[in-house]
């Protein structure tokens, strides 16, 4: 075989173009920008925590745990939403530690959704979703949110439902847009699944980072629990999102569908980590303290932007906040960010590329889970445009 000879494949993912978010980082690494596009904090974590893992290290906890994760972690996880979402949940057969929020929710993807199967999402969606839906042949069915409310129209929804609709995917907190579900929302979610063989795949990653003292409704505390997925981060609540743990919630019947992906796929997640996280759960304040530390530096960049010529809605949560560039341009989105990069040397994510179909509404994704001085400093450059 030549160089030159390449074997005939039929791509399972048809779209390979660069990541967003790959792109916006290497423009911020590549012109010295403030980087407020990748979701990730630029300070410490908890010396506690780090101490903790290395503990575990030097006394031998290096091999597999056990595929389902350590059972007391796993314990901990279903007293915690016993007493936040009111919903009993078996830890041996209803909780799995995986390798991220994203494994977790490729692994309910790949074992619940087969070839031809619907899967409606609602966009601006997270870049995971469609990926995964794809690998095992699904079809999205794209429901898109649009400003300034980004609400869900349930309306639109109960129209994309067909006889192939196996499953919805709800995010919240919402990201990119911030928004939260309420109890219509939920309502609507149930007339719309009631009879059905629907399924329910709820991300919510940052559901401990809801503001202005809004309660986040999980699926985990509603009567829809019998046909949901519920998806966790402990890197969003934590600040260590390169630890890569997370863990998913799932009636005892859809579990193990999720799990024999799961155990194929990654087996086991780390080790000493999950030891770590076992001790750290074990105060609450280590998670429920999270919102009032988000929610001071929500309203410190955003007390910042009144300068500016952005204009924007309090995010509701998640550390994402969206800025309307209306009255400073007329370019796409994608043009006005990488200029924003460029020339003003602060980094942000365009929204419109979360749409399978054009919807540019000027709108622009920031960070603000950073110090308070590189917020200052972002917000400098951006009062100055």
């Amino acid at each position: 075989m030549t160089n030159s000879t390449h074997i005939k494949l039929q791509p399972k993912i048809p779209k390979t173009q660069e990541s967003i978010f790959s792109v916006m980082s290497g423009l911020a690494r590549q012109h010295e920008a403030i980087n407020l596009s990748q979701g990730f904090p630029n300070f410490p974590i908890s010396q506690e925590l780090i101490e903790s893992v290395s503990r575990y290290m030097r006394q031998g906890y290096n091999q597999y745990s056990p595929a389902k994760g350590l059972p007391a972690l796993r314990e901990i996880l279903a007293d915690k939403i016993m007493r936040l979402y009111g919903r009993k949940v078996n830890p041996n057969q209803e909780i799995t530690i995986t390798a991220g929020a994203t494994q977790a929710i490729f692994s309910a993807i790949v074992a619940l959704v087969r070839q031809e199967e619907e899967v409606i999402i609602f966009e601006p969606a997270y870049d995971s979703y469609v990926p995964s839906i794809q690998v095992c042949g699904g079809v999205p069915i794209g429901v898109q949110l649009k400003g300034p409310d980004y609400k869900i129209r349930w309306e639109e929804v109960k129209s994309r439902i067909s006889s192939k609709t196996r499953m919805i995917i709800l995010n919240t907190p919402h990201n990119p847009c911030g928004t939260i579900i309420d109890e219509k929302d939920m309502e609507e979610l149930k007339a719309i699944t009631k009879g059905t063989d629907i399924l329910v795949l709820s991300d919510e990653v940052y559901e401990h980072i809801v503001l202005d003292e809004k309660k986040h409704l999980s699926l985990l505390g509603s009567d829809l629990f019998e046909r949901c997925v519920c998806t966790y981060s402990f890197g969003k609540v934590l600040h260590n999102t390169g630890w890569k743990t997370g863990y998913v919630v799932a009636p005892d019947y859809l579990m193990k569908e999720i799990y024999k992906v799961h155990e194929y796929n990654v087996f086991s997640v780390n080790t000493p980590v999950q030891h770590a996280l076992t001790d750290f759960y074990q105060n609450e304040s280590n998670y429920l303290e999270v919102a009032p530390f988000y929610q001071k530096k929500r309203d410190y960049f955003l007390s910042l932007m009144k300068e500016s010529r952005f204009t924007f809605t309090p995010t509701q949560g998640t550390y994402f906040q969206l800025m309307n560039y209306q009255n400073i341009s007329e370019e796409s989105d994608v043009e006005f960010a990488r200029r924003l990069t460029i020339e003003h040397g602060v980094a942000s994510i365009p929204i419109s590329v979360f749409y399978a179909q054009p919807n540019d509404e000027k709108m622009l994704r920031f960070c603000f889970a950073k110090t308070d001085e590189t917020l200052q400093k972002a917000a400098e450059k951006l009062c100055k445009i």
